[in-house]
């Protein structure tokens, strides 16, 4: 069996694809589980009580996966459509849209997301005391959530003029002579074609924003990575220390794997014109 009669029949078998590659994930973990720390137990750590506490948090409020799975979720669906109007905005010849975009994006982006974070949380309660003489309070999650968007919807503003730059005049044209006027053009063929070449540029960056999560810890929140920390350390939790940040590895390699072979499925339905 050649190489090209493998990857077509896994090109036809997703599923198979995507449980081979979750064992030999597994597989992989295992061997540094068994190199680096032989003397772990993951049948002691890796307890339903532990587990819980990873994947949900403390009873109290919200934390562990679950935060992590919030946090992302609002983030990439708010950053994308700011980000795609930024990204329009600048791509546009109209100077009172195009000017604010660009100083936009160039500020978030000369930033770092830890510096984004922090400042939003302490910041935007002593800027609006200071202009708008009110009291306003933010919740750390809430602040999480805003400098993510603001954040993230910067990249994701140059991945869609990228791909609006991609598109050749001959489209242009071809509208035009189709008697289209520049809104339909730019709605109905322009924008349609450039979000599909997008995809796996957007999905790189969702996945970046996914693990970068895990820096929330900085404002108070626990996050899935967090609640490994508290868990090596509380009483109650014993044994949560390095099969634990295993069990986490194995967590990010999997939804990250999934929401990148979930691109590459919809790039290839898109370029075969599947719906």
């Amino acid at each position: 069996m050649n190489t090209k009669t493998i990857q077509d029949f896994f090109n036809q078998h997703k599923a198979i694809f995507f449980v081979v590659n979750l064992f030999f994930i597994i597989v992989l973990l295992k061997l540094f589980q068994v190199i680096a720390y032989p003397e772990a137990n993951f049948g002691e750590a890796l307890t339903a009580n532990n587990i819980k506490f990873m994947l949900v948090g403390m009873d109290d409020s919200l934390g562990g996966l679950a935060l992590t799975f919030y946090v992302a979720f609002i983030a990439i669906i708010s950053s994308f459509v700011i980000g795609s109007l930024l990204g329009i905005a600048r791509y546009s010849n109209v100077k009172i849209f195009r000017y604010p975009a660009i100083i936009y994006i160039e500020l978030f982006r000369a930033l770092p997301l830890i510096m984004v974070i922090f400042w939003v949380f302490f910041a935007v309660p002593i800027v609006g005391n200071a202009i708008f003489d009110t009291k306003i309070s933010v919740s750390a999650l809430t602040s999480a959530i805003i400098a993510f968007t603001l954040f993230e919807s910067a990249y994701i503003a140059e991945i869609v003029r990228a791909g609006l730059k991609s598109i050749s005049q001959g489209q242009f044209e071809a509208a035009k002579t189709l008697g289209m006027n520049s809104f339909q053009t730019f709605t109905l063929i322009i924008l349609p074609q450039a979000y599909r070449r997008m995809i796996p540029a957007i999905v790189s960056q969702f996945v970046s924003l996914f693990k970068d999560t895990s820096l929330v810890m900085i404002i108070g929140l626990f996050d899935l990575l967090s609640m490994v920390h508290l868990a090596s350390n509380d009483s109650h939790l014993l044994g949560m220390d390095v099969e634990g940040y295993v069990f986490v590895t194995f967590i990010y390699l999997l939804f990250c794997y999934c929401m990148s072979k979930y691109s590459a499925i919809l790039e290839d339905r898109f370029n075969t014109g599947h719906k």
